[in-house]
């Protein structure tokens, strides 16, 4: 399947209603699909292009797209709360996730930046995921198969603990965690982390950012910055310009800092 091909049994439809909201459809020949709208047969998609229109039993249009990796991690199955999306744009950017780069994560959770990842680095790349516990790791696994269409030759997805990637003589160029107390990783980390490195770690309170920032100086990392991104989106139309009357505001903290060189 590219992205220009007609609609296939087994992908994910993104149907979008008059008013916006979205259903995040598996498409099966002869399936059917319903919702307040009425029913939806999954023929009168499959086999059509993308931004096709369909109209339900009930006269309701929607319109079906491929979701694009924002939508899904929204709407796809969960063990592990996701990182949003805003957030997932932030990493990859601050902590310069490159095609080619080498990335440890660590949790899996449900996988939403797991995909981000997978994404960022390319076939180039390649990306070692820890996960302590199996529910977490096959539920992640299930959603990069989902969104992708199978686990990626450039992604391992491993069980146990992170700690433990300090005795395979492995070297990373970035490492991305979302752990509750990372900082009680770093003697470990420091050890396959490439000097000039990049560590980014997600976290949702003021405590842990204060605990992991000073720890990290200890440690001798440098350009050490926290953050948080808020997301405000608007609403449009002839007669009304403002701002919509929810936004996405806190969701975590982002710390992202360089690793020094390393002692002799």
């Amino acid at each position: 399947m590219t992205a220009r091909a007609p609609f296939e049994p087994g992908e994910r439809v993104l149907l979008i209603d008059g008013r916006g909201r979205r259903y995040l459809v598996r498409l099966q020949a002869g399936g059917v699909f319903h919702f307040h709208g009425g029913v939806v047969s999954h023929d009168e998609v499959l086999g059509r292009e993308e931004g096709v229109a369909v109209e339900s039993a009930g006269g309701m249009t929607l319109v079906g797209f491929r979701p694009r990796l924002a939508d899904f991690v929204l709407k796809m199955p969960r063990g592990a709360q996701v990182v949003y999306p805003k957030d997932l744009a932030t990493i990859l950017v601050f902590a310069d996730v490159f095609p080619g780069a080498d990335v440890l994560e660590a949790g899996t959770g449900s996988g939403a930046l797991t995909l981000a990842l997978c994404r960022a680095t390319g076939p180039e790349g390649r990306i070692v995921s820890y996960e302590l516990r199996p529910e977490f790791r096959q539920k992640a696994k299930e959603n990069v198969e989902a969104f992708l269409g199978k686990v990626p030759e450039w992604l391992e997805l491993r069980s146990g603990d992170v700690r433990e990637v300090a005795g395979t003589g492995e070297d990373f160029d970035r490492i991305v965690l979302d752990l509750p107390d990372p900082w009680e990783l770093l003697p470990e980390l420091d050890r396959v982390l490439t000097p000039g490195g990049i560590l980014c770690s997600y976290l949702p309170t003021v405590g842990q950012l204060q605990t992991l920032t000073l720890a990290l100086e200890e440690h001798g990392y440098r350009q050490v910055e926290t953050f948080e991104t808020l997301l405000r989106s608007w609403h449009v139309t002839a007669r009304s310009v403002r701002p919509d009357h929810r936004m996405v505001a806190h969701t975590g903290f982002l710390t992202v800092a360089r690793r020094g060189g390393r002692k002799s």
